[in-house]
């Protein structure tokens, strides 16, 4: 007999531990030789990542997914990994390091990296036993991770192989630099954060005319929130069709302090509408001055260092062209060396001094950040790898263009063709020690020598060199007699980008490049499940170099699911404090009723809005089935191997199987096109209302009565469709269905297979005829309960039951019934009549009106006016709350969460102002 409650924590880590002794998920389990394959690789999480609500989200979502193709009798694999991280893993280990008063640059780089590993070893991907407590039944034997042995090399083959198809290159170019971290970083690790600014006006001298900070004709103004970047500007750029600059067009400005003659350009960068119209255009610090730049040919002038500090004596860029008057030195003699905020004080000081300034504007803006360094970033200036990203965006595109890989929702193809058709060459350096480093030596006159080993490229080196008279043919001869390792070449330090190894996942993680019957059976995956926050930085670049390397798409499917928000819609974050741990919640109500909420709740297209409340509401879920389970056993419910549905012969069990048969389709369509809060919802409507409520109420007659026959069939029609249901629910709640699987085995007896391999439910019978007529009963009962709930009739009162309009079908039904209605509906007498009775509720069923007379039961009038006051009540608020949020000043300035709640406390008002006013049109249709 089942034990009176389920208690999740007992029950989960039991379970696991059954999985894991039965290596239930390795590849291929539960699958026959040859079946289709079916292949999920995860997101490979960060080492340094612990389980937050989105990891919960995607990884319930692929779950769902590869439990149900696995009890389809697939071969599944479900690919699990971390990703090294590179410049996250760096600062935790730099982070222990400074604890012990160690710095980075105090070890080598080989003790650095060894320092990695072991604390890798040590607490390195403590998420993937957070995983294992969601349920996630990936095969955890062939974990791989970015930096292991088989992935590391399948990075080498593919950066040597790109390179010498001149698909990566070396190029000066801007990147995201954080100068706290010392390293440039990607677009995705900038977060923006808005701070309150200034716009700076400066007057800029035009060239042959005296300049009078009086006369605008003497002087071209331009705006700036970063004044110290002005000593590095090369021109100044207005719009073609701005009628105030276009006789300025290729004429000088003398740039202030500076003392650099800088050109007016025309172009279309330039908003007439902003500001003054011109703008200063710094190539070597701003992203979009830096293409403003190519298009006019224009110097790029780096006026910081690594750390952004000032940096211009002994700059020859900063230096070329300009005419060093002892003053200037002195100026610059004050500048240089400066941060770059200590500089931007002091630039404004020096413009006020010269009466360069025109004024100062309070100014709130948008800053990038580096979301580790913390700092805001620079754009900078400096040579770095870069991949060819628009040649191998070109079959990405097309493939999805051409269907072979497609978006679910499909509107995020949108989002993939507007970054692919406006992509820019890829950074993949980092300077960092932690990753791979990249495979790169260079020789004493700078060549570069990409190969996949030091003796590979020495080869290289000395066939170059030897081949070619000169200098450095006879400086290789000389060091070749007493060769010592590193007289020749000289390694790249940088390490390679973490999305450039995570890119190839999908092959990499099979064994490639070498041809294993892994990457043969298990390529190309099936569906990718994702957040669209990386759409660009890893979807599109898996798909760039899966189509480069394996001739085939990664993947034919790539699911896109919303972000995890709290109770009212607000974006969760710590700052906010609104921040819900998964596994304080698994702690609370178990695995199993988190995943089916954030099941039920993912609809296509619409962020889940994550409200505890919901998840101890779909645990009570769970708790109903194991009662309806105990219920059964109470009435010696058993499996029958001999049953069949066609066997059935009451109309009730009849029904519930027809119902069965439905739902397990519904079921099956919902997972299969992605639908998974439809699939959730026909489950849970099955089991809950349908096979709880109605079936097992239905059935409590046959099983207190003398007929055995009936019995005997109820029993096995029982216990078949509480399989079938634990089948249909395990994808979403594998451990209380495994564990009900186990139990209702039979007294002494063992399943042939865990639940995890069992069949998927594929009933096949329908009865039309007894599915519509216990589904009659199902909505007169639930009428005659809805009026008697909405009319607020005492329940223990009876009422009688009068039927106007019925047809044969349905007086048939009624008589067949009635001791079913009388005791569900609480009614008395059932009777057929012509015209409704006074003081009657209405309720339309079919071509008939069922009425029940309540003039007796309730005062109608006070009811109305009780109703008439809440009515009036509930429209006051809804008033309140439209006028609240018609407020443009509210919506805007109020916090986001507090507007999502106002919105959410609207919605709630207006349904029940909805259910009252039907409430109320019955009591009056009774009076």
């Amino acid at each position: 007999m089942l034990e009176k409650t389920y208690d999740a924590k007992a029950v989960e880590p039991k379970i696991a531990k059954i999985w894991e002794e039965a290596d239930a998920f390795r590849a291929g389990a539960g699958s026959e030789e040859g079946a289709e394959a079916f292949t999920i690789v995860i997101p490979p999480p960060n080492v340094t990542g612990s389980l937050h609500m989105g990891h919960a989200l995607n990884n319930t979502l692929q779950d769902i997914l590869v439990r149900f193709e696995r009890m389809r009798g697939k071969n599944v694999l479900w690919q699990p990994g971390m990703d090294h991280a590179g410049i996250a893993t760096q600062m935790v280990v730099e982070r222990r390091l400074a604890e012990k008063k160690i710095h980075r640059r105090d070890l080598t780089r080989e003790e650095f990296v060894e320092k990695v590993w072991e604390w890798k070893a040590e607490s390195g991907g403590a998420i993937f036993n957070q995983l294992k407590r969601l349920g996630a039944s990936a095969d955890w034997s062939r974990e791989r991770f970015t930096m292991d042995e088989g992935l590391s090399k399948a990075v080498l083959e593919v950066f040597v192989t790109l390179y010498k198809e001149g698909l990566i290159y070396k190029d000066k170019r801007l990147v995201n630099w954080d100068p706290k971290l010392l390293t440039a970083i990607s677009d995705l690790e900038v977060e923006q954060k808005e701070v309150d600014g200034n716009l700076w006006h400066f007057r800029y001298p035009i060239e042959g005319r005296a300049y009078d900070a009086e006369d605008p004709t003497t002087f071209i103004t331009v705006a700036t929130t970063r004044p110290e970047t002005m000593l590095g500007d090369t021109a100044v750029a207005v719009h073609p069709e701005d009628e105030r600059y276009r006789d300025l067009v290729g004429k000088n400005v003398i740039l202030p302090i500076v003392g650099r003659k800088i050109p007016i350009v025309a172009d279309e960068y330039s908003d007439p509408e902003k500001g003054t119209g011109a703008v200063k255009i710094t190539p070597a610090h701003d992203f979009n001055d830096f293409e403003v730049g190519k298009r006019h040919k224009l110097p790029a002038i780096n006026v910081l260092t690594v750390e952004a500090a000032i940096y211009i004596n002994d700059n020859e860029d900063f230096l070329a062209g300009v005419d060093s008057t002892p003053e200037r030195q002195a100026v610059w003699n004050s500048l240089h060396g400066l941060d770059r905020f200590a500089a931007r004080k002091r630039v404004v000081e020096l413009m006020e001094e010269g009466g360069f300034l025109g004024k100062i504007e309070p100014h709130r803006h948008q800053v990038p950040h580096g979301d580790r360094g913390g700092v805001p970033i620079e754009p900078y200036l400096t040579d770095q790898w870069y991949v060819n990203a628009a040649e191998l965006a070109k079959p990405a595109m097309a493939s999805v263009r051409e269907g072979r890989t497609n978006f679910v929702p499909k509107n995020w193809e949108k989002t993939y063709f507007d970054w692919m058709e406006n992509i820019q060459p890829w950074c993949i350096s980092r300077q960092l020690w932690w990753g791979h480093q990249i495979p790169a030596w260079y020789g004493p006159d700078g060549t570069i020598f990409v190969e996949k080993s030091e003796e590979e490229a020495l080869d290289a080196a000395i066939q170059h060199y030897l081949a070619h008279e000169g200098p450095w043919k006879a400086w290789v001869e000389e060091r070749l007699e007493n060769f010592e390792p590193g007289d020749i070449l000289t390694r790249d330090e940088d390490v390679l980008d973490t999305w450039f190894s995570s890119a190839l996942w999908p092959f990499s993680t099979l064994g490639w490049p070498d041809q294993t019957p892994e990457l043969k059976t298990y390529y190309q995956t099936d569906v990718l499940v994702t957040g669209f926050d990386i759409i660009f930085f890893w979807v599109a670049r898996m798909m760039m170099m899966g189509l480069h390397f394996m001739d085939e798409e990664p993947f034919h499917t790539v699911y896109v699911h919303a972000l995890v928000r709290d109770k009212n819609g607000a974006k969760m974050s710590k700052s906010k404090g609104n921040v819900i741990d998964p596994l304080d919640l698994i702690d609370e109500y178990g695995a199993d009723a988190l995943r089916f909420t954030l099941a039920i709740m993912a609809a296509q297209g619409r962020d889940v809005k994550l409200d505890p409340a919901r998840i101890a509401g779909y645990r009570n879920f769970g708790t109903k089935l194991w009662n309806a389970t105990r219920f059964a056993e109470m009435n010696e419910v058993a499996r029958d191997d001999n049953f069949w549905l066609g066997d059935a012969r009451l109309a009730v069990n009849r029904w519930i199987l027809t119902e069965l048969t439905r739902t397990a389709r519904a079921v099956t369509d919902g997972i299969t096109s992605y639908r998974f809060n439809e699939a959730a919802a026909a489950a849970y409507k099955f089991v809950w209302n349908q096979f709880c409520d109605w079936y097992l109420e239905l059935l409590k007659p046959v099983f207190m009565g003398d007929d055995e026959a009936a019995k005997a069939e109820s029993r096995a029609a029982v216990a078949f469709v509480l399989d079938e249901i634990y089948k249909l629910l395990h994808p979403f709640m594998p451990f209380m269905t495994e564990e009900l699987w186990a139990e209702t085995a039979g007294e002494g007896a063992e399943r042939s297979s865990l639940l995890c391999h069992a069949a998927w439910p594929d009933p096949d019978f329908e009865d039309a005829e007894s599915a519509a007529d216990i589904n009659w009963l199902v909505d007169l009962v639930t009428g005659i309960r809805s009026v008697r709930s909405e009319m607020n009739v005492p329940p223990a009162a009876i009422a009688p039951l009068v039927v106007i309009g019925a047809d044969a079908t349905t007086r048939e039904r009624l008589a067949r019934h009635d001791s079913a209605i009388k005791r569900l509906a609480r009614v008395g007498e059932v009777s057929l009549a012509e015209s409704a009775p006074k003081g009657a509720a209405q309720i339309v069923l079919g071509e008939a009106t069922v009425c029940l007379p309540l003039g007796s039961l309730i005062d109608l009038k006070a009811e109305a006016a009780r109703l008439q006051k809440e009515v009036a009540k509930v429209t006051e608020e809804i008033a309140r709350l439209a006028k609240k949020l018609s407020n443009e000043k509210f919506v805007a300035n109020a916090p986001e969460d507090v507007v999502a709640a106002e919105r959410e406390k609207l919605a709630e008002y207006r349904a029940a102002q909805e259910k009252l006013a039907v409430a109320l049109a019955r009591v009056q249709d009774a009076g």
